[in-house]
């Protein structure tokens, strides 16, 4: 079945319509050495919104501030029409410890900056950007809330965070009658599948909707590196680029995950398709998913990536892909999820959960 940027899907336990690709404004603004400039980065936006797309991705650090200006001035006439994301916690000045961090101090200070650059009155979607362990799920729940009954902010929602202390502060907010996290952002693809285990089952279990980014591994799943590439000084069509280097260093570029892009490619010649669609559709299509996100720097690139919604994987296809980029659930879902676990509960009985 072919999906629109205006087949839109509820995020989370709220009625908020969103389109099922998000766009990530990463890509706008040149400061961290790549992305694109202002012209280039207002044809990303208009192609995405003329298609019928709603759900733009930023963060108050990206590009120093960049991101977030441009995206106001985008936006301006037509920002009701939009749902805005942005998020806090990373450090805006060097050498102030209250710049960054989950803190109430930090939150209100960065939350009015990013309203600035925005030129709105309110932001749709605020996630706490990345955990530090720092600050009481207590301060950070109610400062939260306190911006949603200020108006400054409509939904909350949380990023780059242990699955435990994500379904702490669901619980708490819960049972405070404070404001819920509606959404988790993570690294998803067919490359990291890690969420499986326990953030995603979360998220499903505590009404989170899943908002999956680097959708395509950095890169790796589109095909543009090969083994050449496994090594720094390496030839290969990866080349000595700055995204090259970040992959190695992160891991990212490995013999495993080029064996998982070796069959995305197989499957993406059988469709006659680029294999960076075929990676962002089984994502896309996966049902514990609401929008994965897509950078582009140039409008070819963002055009490729929304072809993915006219990609259907066949049964065969996704088991092949499902099959290549299979983890090992771990401990304690090796025992619990398998048959060992569900002999010790149940016997020999058969036994129906229904939800």
């Amino acid at each position: 079945m072919t999906l629109t940027l205006d087949t839109y899907r509820l995020l989370g336990r709220s009625g908020l319509r969103v389109s099922p690709l998000a766009l990530g404004a990463a890509t706008f603004g040149t400061e961290w050495g790549w992305g694109a400039e202002r012209d280039e980065a207002r044809k990303l936006f208009d192609c995405y919104v003329e298609r019928g797309g709603n759900l733009i991705d930023t963060a108050s650090t990206y590009t120093d501030g960049s991101s977030e200006r441009m995206l106001g001035e985008f936006a301006r006439g037509n920002r009701e029409g939009l749902v805005l994301a942005t998020k806090y916690t990373t450090q805006r000045r060097s050498g102030d410890p209250n710049s960054g961090g989950p803190h109430r101090k930090s939150l209100f200070a960065s939350v009015d900056a990013s309203l600035r650059r925005l030129d709105t009155d309110y932001i749709d979607l605020l996630y706490l950007h990345v955990w530090d362990f720092t600050t009481p799920v207590e301060e950070i729940l109610r400062g939260l809330d306190d911006l949603v009954r200020q108006g400054k902010v409509l939904y909350v929602a949380i990023s780059n965070a242990p699955a435990w202390q994500a379904a702490r502060m669901q619980a708490i907010a819960d049972l405070r009658g404070w404001s819920p996290l509606v959404a988790l952002q993570i690294q998803y693809s067919l490359i990291d599948r890690t969420g499986e285990r326990d953030l995603i089952p979360m998220a499903r279990e505590m009404g989170l909707g899943v908002m999956p980014y680097s959708p395509l591994g950095g890169g790796v799943l589109t095909g543009k590196y090969s083994r050449d590439d496994l090594t720094p000084t390496g030839a290969g069509a990866g080349g000595g680029s700055t995204r090259k280097s970040f992959n190695l260093a992160a891991g990212t570029l490995s013999e495993r995950n080029l064996a998982i892009a070796d069959v995305v490619r197989e499957v993406a010649a059988e469709l006659g398709r680029p294999p960076a669609q075929v990676g962002l559709a089984w994502t896309l299509r996966n049902p514990a998913v609401t929008a994965p996100i897509i950078g582009a720097r140039t409008l070819g690139q963002l055009e490729g990536n929304l072809g993915a919604l006219e990609v259907d994987l066949t049964a065969s296809q996704s088991a092949r892909l499902d099959e290549a980029s299979a983890i090992e659930p771990g401990a304690p879902h090796d025992l619990i999820g398998g048959d060992f676990g569900r002999t010790l509960t149940r016997g020999d009985l058969t036994i129906e959960a229904r939800r």
